[in-house]
C-alpha cells in the first residue's frame, strides 16, 4: 500500500478544509511548492494535489502552482479539481503530471470519462467523494442520489488507474478512516481503491493494511501529516513492513 501526502490548494496556498467546508479553512503553507518539496524529502513516492478553487469553478484555478510543483519535485503527482475536458487533461499530462482525477465529470459526463480512460490509458483516476454513502460533486457543494458503489460500477469496464474514495464527513477531521465503507467499495469493484479522509494516527494505516480480502492500493493523508499526528517516514515504513 502506498502512502500519499495531500496538498490542497486554495487561493495559491496550501490549506486543509474540515469536512470539505470552504468556510473552515486552515492555511498550512503560503507556498504549496515548499510542502511538495518537504514531502519529497521525507520519502513520498506520490503526491496528491487538489485545486480546490478549480473543483468549484469547473476549470483550473491554481494550475500555475501545480505545474511549478511538477517541475521542482521528482515525485509523481496526481491532480484533481476542475478537470472537465480533454484540453485540461492534455495540459496537465504534457507538463509531466502522472495522473488526473476526474470527480464531478465521472458523475455528470460519463461519455467524456469513458473516452478519457481509453485515450489516456493508465492516467485517469476516478474521484468518488461520498457523504453518508452518496456522491457529492463540485467541490462537495452538491450532493446527489447516486451511491459511491453504483458510480464506481459504471466504470468497471473502462479500466481507470484507480479510485480515490473520500468519506467527506471524516475528511480533515482526524476521526479515523471509514474502513468498512472503503473495504466494501474495494470488494465490489476490481479497480484499485485509494482510501481518503479521516486518517488520525498510524493505527489507521495499520487497519487498512490489515484488510486482506481486497487489498487497498493506497491511502491519502492530509491534516494528520500537517499537525504531526502522523509521521510520513513512519507511515511509509509501516506500509512496507519495515521495522
Amino acid at each position: 500500500m502506498i502512502i500519499i501526502p495531500a496538498i490542497d490548494i486554495k487561493g495559491g496556498k496550501c490549506v486543509r478544509l474540515a469536512q470539505g467546508d470552504f468556510g473552515r479553512v486552515t492555511v498550512y503553507a503560503e507556498n504549496p511548492v515548499d510542502m511538495a518539496l518537504a514531502w519529497e524529502q521525507e520519502g513520498a513516492e506520490l503526491i496528491h494535489i487538489v485545486d480546490l478553487d478549480g473543483s468549484v469553478a469547473g476549470l483550473p484555478r491554481n494550475a500555475e502552482k501545480i505545474l511549478e510543483i511538477c517541475k521542482k519535485v521528482n515525485v509523481p503527482i496526481q491532480v484533481g479539481g476542475g478537470i472537465r475536458n480533454r484540453a485540461t487533461i492534455d495540459h496537465y499530462l504534457s507538463a509531466g503530471v502522472s495522473g488526473v482525477i476526474l470527480g464531478t465529470a465521472a458523475l455528470q459526463d460519463e461519455k467524456f470519462v469513458r473516452a478519457a480512460c481509453r485515450y489516456y490509458a493508465g492516467k485517469v483516476i476516478l474521484g468518488i467523494d461520498a457523504l453518508d454513502g452518496f456522491v457529492a460533486v463540485r467541490g462537495w457543494t452538491q450532493t446527489t442520489e447516486t451511491t459511491a458503489a453504483d458510480l464506481a460500477g459504471r466504470y468497471e469496464d473502462c479500466l481507470p488507474k484507480a479510485i480515490v474514495y473520500t468519506d467527506i464527513k471524516r475528511d480533515g477531521m482526524e476521526t479515523g478512516v471509514n474502513i468498512e465503507a472503503t473495504r466494501a467499495l474495494a470488494k465490489k469493484v476490481s479497480i484499485p481503491v485509494i482510501a481518503s479522509g479521516g486518517v488520525a494516527t498510524i493505527a489507521d494505516v495499520e487497519k487498512l493494511l490489515a484488510i486482506k480480502d481486497c487489498p487497498i492500493y493506497g491511502v491519502i493523508i492530509g491534516r494528520a501529516l500537517y499537525t504531526g499526528a502522523v509521521s510520513l517516514p513512519e507511515a511509509i515504513k509501516k506500509s512496507k513492513n519495515i521495522s
